[in-house]
């Protein structure tokens, strides 16, 4: 297509140290102290000491904050170009995960590659962000009008999200068809073809509900009862709202919150790390990690609004709709606004692969920043009515 032709070639030839000096430092300062709440409530969550939480995820995070830097220097014909074998390989590590994953809690997400546990459904998600904003760079605002050009990237958001319920992880599928709808309304979709779309909502979720596994439908039944089953099914819910409203404004102070050091908190380290944080900080401490992640994620909308080309645009929003389905899914779980599904809180709950896959996303969005001027408008057009 001539707009990928020429995206290629408008691309400024930067030196490195123009590349560096273009990242937006101050946003790489948010994210690493979004991590740092991370490590501080961690090393509580193992005791006061930084094993076997705390240490193990500061050392990933060094890790993830070299491969964020790494990938951010990419121009943007090699995101192109690796869009497809992306989102290919995440297929191919979905259907393994079926086959031969690692069974946890009654469910098949992770493989195990040269001894580290992988989960492939978190790399999915940035796969399709990348295939996504590949193909909607392609079209034109005018094809986005034809329902026969929303297929090959309706079958790209389907087949992920059957694979990963296939698992079954019902959070992340949640999160992959957001990220998915976020992009097709950023890319031009019509209002009536969105209409269209949620006209079979209700019969899919209640066909979906009738496909639920056993205690995925317990999650859904505790969390409108939870106090019908307060030792069992229920107790997680519970033992969270406890710690939430046990904090007060102020929280009961750093090591001494209750429920988190007397080991009631169930998953403290992972799911329900933001319930440690409000019972030690109180409301205080847990609104302001709340504006700290309101901050990150407009600072990704602001990027994407700044960025002059529809590829690195639609990028930016992919992974800061990514970060926002994350935060939200996990916050409503820890507080009983939605049942539990087992999706962390992004740089501050303990777990490898959310950790790496979030930094890599962020490489990806720091990216799109340092050639935000690789393609004007006016190139844009162009390129739109050439394939119109």
């Amino acid at each position: 297509m001539k707009f990928h032709k020429r995206l290629l070639r408008a691309e400024p030839s930067f030196r490195l140290m123009s590349k560096l000096w273009r990242i937006s430092w101050l946003y790489i300062l948010l994210i690493c102290t979004l991590a740092g709440v991370g490590y501080v409530t961690l090393y509580s969550a193992g005791g006061g000491t930084p094993y076997p939480f705390a240490a193990p995820q500061a050392a990933r995070f060094a890790v993830g904050l070299v491969m964020m830097i790494t990938i951010a220097m990419l121009p943007p014909r090699m995101l192109i170009h690796a869009a497809a074998p992306m989102y290919v390989l995440s297929l191919i590590l979905l259907v393994a995960v079926l086959r031969m994953g690692h069974v946890g809690k009654g469910a098949e997400r992770w493989l195990i590659i040269g001894g580290l546990q992988v989960q492939p459904s978190e790399f999915a998600k940035i796969a399709l962000v990348l295939a996504l904003s590949a193909w909607f760079s392609r079209i034109s605002y005018a094809r986005m009008g034809n329902p026969l050009w929303l297929i090959p990237p309706a079958l790209i958001v389907l087949v992920p999200v059957g694979l990963v319920l296939k698992e079954p992880n019902l959070g992340t599928a949640v999160i992959i068809g957001g990220i998915g709808a976020s992009l097709f309304f950023a890319a031009g979709m019509r209002l009536w073809q969105i209409v269209l779309l949620l006209l079979p909502v209700p019969s899919l979720i209640k066909f979906a509900y009738n496909h639920l596994h056993d205690y995925q439908r317990a999650r859904i039944t505790t969390f409108l009862h939870p106090e019908n089953d307060p030792l069992g099914a229920g107790y997680n819910i519970i033992q969270s709202k406890i710690a939430l409203g046990s904090g007060g404004m102020w929280g009961q102070g750093y090591l001494h919150g209750s429920q988190g050091q007397l080991n009631f908190l169930p998953e403290k380290q992972t799911d329900f790390i933001f319930t440690m944080i409000a019972e030690e900080w109180g409301f205080a401490g847990a609104a302001a990690v709340i504006g700290l992640l309101l901050i990150i994620i407009l600072g990704g909308m602001i990027m994407a609004i700044r960025c002059r080309n529809r590829f690195g645009r639609l990028i930016a929003l992919g992974i800061s709709m990514n970060f926002f389905f994350y935060c939200l899914v996990n916050l409503s779980m820890v507080m009983g606004a939605i049942p539990v599904g087992g999706v962390p809180l992004p740089l501050v709950s303990y777990g490898g692969s959310a950790m790496l896959n979030v930094m890599l996303g962020f490489g990806l969005l720091l990216s799109t920043w340092v050639h935000r001027d690789s393609v004007d408008d006016e190139e844009e057009e162009d390129a739109n009515k050439d394939l119109i």
